[in-house]
């Protein structure tokens, strides 16, 4: 693995990370101090040069952060959810406080996601208040919300494929799949046996899906015929925290879990597991792979650190 690039952010411990989808090495990373029990929350954006990672914006909010998405049409702007129901529009050509401010849930929102189909401009939002809601950013109130899951939401994540549709995974032991046209669950997979974390979407195959559990495995889900997983991988000692497929290697996936490592799958191989990296000291929470180059990957996590490294078996073609 090269050397990380490490940025330590005193008093803040990071609990998602994303890269933007428009200007190479640029990352986003939601923390939240305290463990994100109490106290408040910060977004930072940070840019990568020939010296390391640096700080290039940070905007505060009066409560945890969760997590964070970039916008698909603006290359400034970003959203990140928070310990108290609301979602916060940020631009980061400015300095000032958020554009707007999104107040509906009802208890802590964990999960937002941009839309990144051609022609939608959509936010999902996921709560501990067992609702999902739909959002256009410039649109003031949410355009719909969607009922059904029996628990607390951790993950809700749009297709990269299919228009209006998007996946959610909750702490009812089950990963649903809905169709904003329909205002309704079109799936529901009940994919463990105990709480699950994560979810994520293939990028190079439309109808394939995997969840990560508080049972410290990964399974992999066909929308077309779900009632058994199409692979399971096993390794991870603690809950699984985030799971994210590879934009650039099509049967390659990353999870990052509350053992500290971070490991990386080749799901479509007899021995799967390629690569443990464990550079962190405390629950490793928020993890990404970038868009522009191959073999990049961002976490971060309790211990107040932000990396970006490159493992090794992600250095070889795509």
């Amino acid at each position: 693995m090269s050397a990380a690039r490490t940025l330590r952010v005193p008093g803040r411990h990071g609990y998602a990370v994303e890269f933007s989808p428009y200007v190479p090495g640029r990352l986003a990373c939601a923390t939240a101090q305290h463990y994100g029990i109490a106290g408040c929350g910060t977004v930072v954006v940070l840019d990568q040069d020939e010296s390391g990672l640096q700080l290039s914006r940070s905007f505060d909010w009066n409560d945890g952060l969760f997590d964070v998405t970039w916008s698909e049409n603006n290359e400034h702007v970003l959203i990140t959810c928070s310990g108290d129901g609301s979602l916060q529009l940020w631009d980061t050509a400015t300095a000032t406080g958020p554009l707007q401010v999104f107040k509906e849930h009802t208890q802590e929102v964990y999960s937002v996601d941009w839309s990144q189909t051609r022609g939608e401009q959509l936010v999902v939002s996921g709560s501990w208040d067992q609702t999902v809601k739909l959002w256009d950013p410039v649109v003031g109130k949410s355009l719909c919300t969607f009922r059904g899951h029996e628990s607390v939401i951790y993950s809700t994540v749009w297709s990269p494929h299919i228009p209006g549709c998007f996946a959610s995974a909750s702490g009812d032991q089950t990963l649903r799949i809905w169709d904003v046209k329909a205002a309704g669950v079109r799936i529901v997979i009940p994919a463990h046996h105990t709480e699950i974390l994560s979810c994520d979407w293939c990028k190079y195959n439309e109808n394939l899906l995997v969840t990560g559990a508080v049972d410290c495995s990964l399974r992999g889900w066909d929308m077309r015929n779900a009632r058994q997983p199409v692979f399971e991988l096993l390794g991870h000692t603690y809950a699984i925290r985030r799971v994210k497929f590879s934009p650039f290697h099509a049967s390659v996936l990353a999870s990052c879990s509350y053992d500290f490592t971070v490991r990386f799958w080749n799901f479509s191989s007899p021995d799967p597991l390629l690569e443990i990296v464990e550079h962190h000291t405390e629950f490793t929470c928020g993890l990404d792979l970038s868009l522009h180059s191959p073999a990049q990957v961002a976490d971060c996590a309790w211990d107040e650190t932000i990396r970006v490294y490159e493992p090794a078996c992600l250095a070889g073609p795509a």
